[in-house]
C-alpha cells in the first residue's frame, strides 16, 4: 500500500499483493516512485534466467537474499546478499538465478512501463 504523506513524500507499506510476472519464476513489484526515480522489488526462483535485454534506464540494485550471476555485456559477476550494482542505460544485461533471491532496484528516470 502506498500512502501519500505530503506533496513531497510517499511511504510504501509492505504487501504480498501486486507482483507482476516478467518470465517464469521471476516477478517484480513497483514499491514507490517519485519524479526522478522508481524503486522495485524482484523475486527470482532458483534455476530461472532473466533473458538478455537493455533499456534506456540507469539501474542500481542491491541483493537482499539468494545468489545470482549478473551478466553485463560479456562479463559475469557472482553476487551474494549485500552486493550491489549499477548498470548504465542502453547496456545489455541478463541474470542467472543460482538460489531463490530477492533484489531491490532503483531505475532512473522513472520507468513508465513499471508504474502501477
Amino acid at each position: 500500500m502506498v500512502e501519500k504523506l505530503t506533496p513531497a513524500s510517499v511511504i510504501y507499506r509492505k504487501s504480498s499483493e501486486g507482483y507482476i510476472t516478467i518470465t517464469e519464476g521471476i516477478t517484480r513489484k513497483t514499491l514507490v516512485y517519485g519524479e526522478k526515480t522508481l524503486l522495485s522489488e524482484f523475486r527470482l526462483v532458483k534455476g530461472q534466467e532473466l533473458p538478455r535485454h537493455k533499456h534506456p534506464y540507469e539501474q542500481t540494485g542491491y541483493l537482499v537474499s539468494g545468489k545470482l550471476v549478473l551478466i553485463v555485456e560479456q562479463e559475469e559477476y557472482a553476487l551474494l546478499p549485500g552486493d550491489s550494482w549499477c548498470i548504465q542505460g542502453d547496456v545489455e544485461h541478463a541474470a542467472r538465478v543460482l538460489e531463490d533471491a530477492v533484489a531491490i532496484e532503483v531505475f532512473a528516470p522513472v520507468r513508465e512501463d513499471y508504474l502501477p
